[in-house]
């Protein structure tokens, strides 16, 4: 319940603020069968560098422009050769769901990820203001705490969620490929992220 006041809290905050998209989402949490609901909102871009070089807040494509992180995010957009044929079959079905992420621009995983993540979904023709993206900080938290109550464990994570619901999750690596697995995710076929233990 605390965790519900807190983020219904720095929703209202956040909406007195600027005008904003809301979109409601829910969020099941591992190891509980009580069903949170969560707010997803499209805020407006606050990512800045913090005391260590890392950037830190709600992000976009534009972010990783500074120098600072350009060159490995161009670089890896750039090389991903995405597999066509898959690619067209996401194109209509990807429409249908909305995504938050979080990333680190200190983690390995997530600097080769992210960048590819973001060019499928520019060759899938994805609305950018149906994802949301938190860069966090290596406890994988931001000083306004926009990870609560989404028990990000390992960067990156992307989650998928259609009609307010969770449908599934891509953490860290691909199974197949990054295409082929969210494929998988927004079709309902059995899938599994890296570390799902669940049976």
């Amino acid at each position: 319940m605390k965790k519900i006041l807190i983020v219904f809290l720095i929703a209202i905050l956040a909406a007195c603020n600027t005008t904003k998209k809301v979109v409601e989402t829910e969020t099941v949490e591992p190891k509980k069968t009580e069903v949170k609901k969560v707010k997803q909102i499209a805020r407006e871009i606050t990512a800045k560098k913090d005391a260590d070089g890392y950037l830190i807040g709600v992000a976009n494509k534009e972010s990783f422009t500074d120098d600072a992180f350009k060159e490995w995010f161009n670089s890896r957009y750039d090389e991903y050769n995405l597999d066509e044929a898959t690619v067209a079959k996401l194109k209509d079905v990807l429409k249908e769901y909305t995504i938050k992420g979080f990333m680190g621009t200190w983690c390995g995983d997530s600097r080769r990820e992210t960048p590819r993540f973001f060019k499928l979904l520019d060759e899938t023709g994805f609305d950018q203001n149906n994802f949301e993206l938190i860069t966090v900080d290596r406890t994988k938290t931001t000083p306004d705490n926009l990870q609560e109550g989404f028990n990000i464990l390992r960067v990156p994570t992307f989650i998928f969620y259609k009609e307010g619901k969770e449908v599934g999750r891509y953490v860290e690596y691909p199974r197949e490929t990054l295409e082929k697995d969210i494929l998988k995710i927004v079709t309902n076929q059995p899938y599994k992220h890296s570390y799902d233990k669940s049976k």
